[in-house]
């Protein structure tokens, strides 16, 4: 997806020009990170759907899952006309069940995108103008709050739906960025996401490039065990880095949501 003003979704705006007080060597330090993946990779186009609503049901069926057994989901949805706020949450959880077969746990993530569209349709009248508009704290911790959404899938949520500067954290993001020793190994989510935002200038559609970058390099040299050989980043690594010796997944990201939205064969037609 190319983002767009037109389309609701941020432009990436021209931070390289952002003067900023003090020099923040970290910050100069991730730009150069991305600027080598961006020279690699190219625009990712991240996250495919034809609305925002599409976009974060997307991001609720993906979990622990393959990207395109969520995109089959989501043209399911799309062909019953169940693709829009009103529609699905006034749909029985069997309908919505039956429709999401191919998503895995498709009981559950009908519970949990169910649950995520009343909320939206309680709060916002269904629509994604409010969740733009809305003070971000205050509005994630509240999205926190729905059955079945946790910080990643919150944080894809605000930030390829409703365009806003947070940053998804996944495992893809703290492989590399412990790896290059930007984080501890074992740093949690919220440290993660707390450190990026804290360094990088609010601009969702950095984020939103950034992230989709990482999981690109994190697909073909930073898996379990790293593959250093040929990577984009190998210029940052210092001279007696172990990051090619393997290292145990974390916990909880995004690796688990294997074969992530990208350029891809799985991914849903714009």
């Amino acid at each position: 997806m190319s983002p767009s003003m037109g389309s609701g979704r941020p432009v990436l705006a021209r931070w390289r020009r952002i003067p900023g007080p003090p020099r923040d060597a970290t910050k100069a330090r991730l730009l150069r990170l991305y600027t080598a993946l961006e020279r690699r990779y190219g625009k990712q186009g991240w996250w495919p759907g034809r609305s925002s609503y599409e976009i974060a049901a997307g991001a609720v069926l993906v979990q622990f899952t393959a990207w395109g057994g969520a995109a089959t989901a989501l043209r399911a949805l799309r062909a019953r006309g169940l693709l829009s706020p009103a529609r699905l949450a006034a749909s029985s959880e069997r309908d919505v069940a039956h429709a999401i077969r191919s998503s895995g746990t498709f009981r559950q993530k009908a519970q949990r995108l169910r649950a995520f569209t009343r909320w939206l349709v309680d709060r916002f009248g269904g629509r994604f103008e409010g969740m733009r508009r809305a003070p971000l704290r205050p509005l994630r911790q509240d999205l926190l709050r729905v059955h079945g959404i946790g910080p990643e899938t919150a944080d894809a949520i605000l930030l390829y739906a409703a365009g806003r500067p947070v940053f998804v954290a996944d495992e893809y993001a703290r492989r590399v960025l412990a790896r290059h020793r930007l984080i501890a190994p074992r740093a949690g989510y919220e440290t993660i996401r707390a450190f990026v935002e804290a360094h990088l200038p609010s601009d969702p559609a950095l984020f939103n490039e950034y992230h989709a970058l990482l999981v690109a390099v994190g697909r073909e040299h930073c898996g379990t065990i790293a593959r250093c050989e040929g990577c984009p980043l190998r210029f940052d690594l210092p001279p007696a880095s172990t990051a090619e010796r393997p290292t145990a997944p974390g916990r909880r990201g995004g690796a688990r949501r294997r074969g992530l939205p990208g350029r891809g064969r799985d991914r849903p037609s714009p």
